[in-house]
């Protein structure tokens, strides 16, 4: 009796590329820190990219997206590059002119510390971000955050990673990291 082998059936694709799916009711995103001089951030919201390579809108330093959390729509994404020139202010105006409502999110590629001041980290802090404080040069961080609103304790919200870049494959530029994660749409 001769056996046939069936293939297994190929995996159906999740939002953001989650490996399994958000349940019905809840956003899918997914944010990913650069890692080394090439592989730039991304930032994934409902499988739309909001930042990326592709779409042109992604550079040294923070990014942001900011989403209208009860249409799941972007409304604006901002890079501050923190290496050249001073853009701590700008990324200061840029979060509180984000309407109450709205999710945050943020990544670095390359550097977001060198001229991130004090009053904006506190901003980043008040939304809840643990890390913020910490961020040193070429730190690999992302960030997700509600703005008049509470996100839910079990999701993860925050990632920093500080490993000897000397040691890692990008020699001397950061890993990368990521957060993803699924969030309830009646929050609000």
């Amino acid at each position: 009796m001769m056996w046939l082998r069936q293939k297994s059936p190929v995996p159906k694709r999740q939002k953001c590329d989650h490996w399994s799916p958000c349940s019905p009711g809840n956003y899918a995103y997914r944010i990913l820190s650069g890692g080394g001089k090439a592989k730039l951030a991304r930032i994934c919201f409902e499988d739309e990219m909001l930042i990326s390579e592709e779409k042109g809108n992604v550079g040294r330093g923070i990014n942001i997206a900011i989403v209208n959390y009860k249409t799941g729509k972007v409304t604006s994404t901002k890079y501050f590059d923190m290496w050249k020139g001073d853009h701590s202010g700008e990324m200061l105006t840029f979060i509180k002119n984000a309407p109450e409502g709205s999710l945050l999110l943020m990544v670095t590629h390359d550097d977001g510390s060198t001229r991130l001041k004090n009053d904006t980290k506190k901003l980043v802090e008040e939304l809840g971000s643990k890390e913020i404080q910490n961020i040193k040069f070429r730190s690999s961080w992302a960030f997700i955050a509600a703005k008049g609103f509470k996100l839910p304790d079990d999701i993860q919200k925050e990632k920093i990673n500080h490993s000897d870049k000397k040691k890692n494959r990008y020699r001397g530029w950061p890993a990368e990291i990521q957060i993803e994660g699924c969030i309830p749409r009646n929050l609000i």
